[in-house]
């Protein structure tokens, strides 16, 4: 973790009055102070989580989560207060699933995520729950199971018909992205450009905190996904040039995820020199987090890569063997 970072962090963490915790953990009245201080964390975790991986934050998200489900059983708060520590809980709850997906723990992945939902509900906040299925449905994606990832990017997307624009446009790439792994061009198709029109009206509507990373290069990097999946790879070349040209530097996780699918279109393509050189760029951000979904992703291009007799490959080879050996 970087000093910054860290002393980030730690300031949070002393934003909380010892004793004002001590006093709502215990059955006293939580005031909105400390809710306050409570939601001015969730942004760090998720910075945290883009740039270190997973592994590095599932601990600590959890953590958190055990801290604001502890202060809803046993603290006195009114409805509103109440309503917004379920949106933390919620919120938090999605990121410990995400950070333990991305760890590859996958049952745990599930628990949190379903208890998540259940903080949703209490909320009532339709759109944090859509945002919930929506990792629900990467997850089937990953793990082989696209009928379930489309029924769950579709309730996700449903539910959430009423949301701002930028929400609605990532899910209807999620499920847009469901459609593709199923083989369905039509589909995928409709929705990207639903997505598309979504996303022109994004900047005009508030947009809650936890969807502002779906921006333009996010938007890109989606769009590129479906059409890797629909093996249209000079289309899937040309969103992923767009999304690292945006890309901001602190989300270097999927900066190293973009660079290894671009990678796989410029293998498709017969650029094999290009492919590994964007490998290459790729090896030091997937070695400085701990990210198990961006290894295998590594593994995987480069057991491809190392089918074919060149030079770069060659070149390529001891960098990645070091770091996955």
């Amino acid at each position: 973790m970087g000093a910054g970072l860290a002393t980030t962090v730690a300031e949070q963490w002393l934003g909380i009055e010892a004793p004002r915790l001590s006093t709502a953990l215990q059955g006293g009245r939580i005031d909105r102070e400390l809710v306050d201080c409570l939601e001015q964390r969730l942004p760090t975790l998720r910075r945290m989580d883009a740039s270190l991986g997973g592994g590095s934050i599932r601990g600590l998200v959890d953590a958190e989560l055990r801290l604001v489900t502890d202060l809803l059983a046993g603290g006195s708060y009114s409805t509103p207060t109440g309503q917004r520590l379920f949106t933390i809980a919620a919120e938090l709850g999605r990121i410990a699933g995400w950070a333990s997906f991305d760890a590859g723990f996958h049952a745990a992945a599930e628990r949190y995520w379903f208890t998540a939902l259940r903080s949703a509900h209490a909320a009532e906040d339709r759109s944090a729950g859509a945002n919930i299925l929506k990792c629900m449905s990467l997850q089937r994606v990953d793990t082989g199971r696209p009928v379930e990832a489309l029924e769950l990017a579709s309730a996700a997307r449903a539910g959430a018909s009423g949301a701002p624009a930028r929400v609605r446009a990532m899910l209807s790439t999620r499920e847009a992205r469901a459609h593709a792994v199923l083989g369905d061009a039509t589909a995928c198709e409709r929705l990207l450009s639903q997505a598309e029109t979504e996303m022109s009206l994004a900047d005009d509507e508030p947009t809650p905190a936890w969807a502002a990373y779906f921006d333009q290069a996010e938007y890109c990097a989606q769009t590129a996904a479906c059409y890797l999946l629909l093996q249209r790879h000079q289309a899937a070349d040309q969103w992923l040039a767009r999304t690292l040209a945006l890309q901001p530097d602190e989300r270097s996780r999927d900066r190293a995820t973009y660079l290894v699918w671009r990678a796989d279109a410029m293998l498709n393509l017969g650029d094999i020199e290009h492919a590994c050189a964007l490998v290459g760029q790729a090896v030091p951000d997937i070695a400085a987090a701990r990210s198990v979904r961006n290894q295998r992703r590594l593994i995987d291009i480069h057991g491809l890569l190392t089918r074919h007799q060149h030079p770069a490959v060659q070149q390529l080879d001891e960098q990645v063997r070091s770091l996955v050996s």
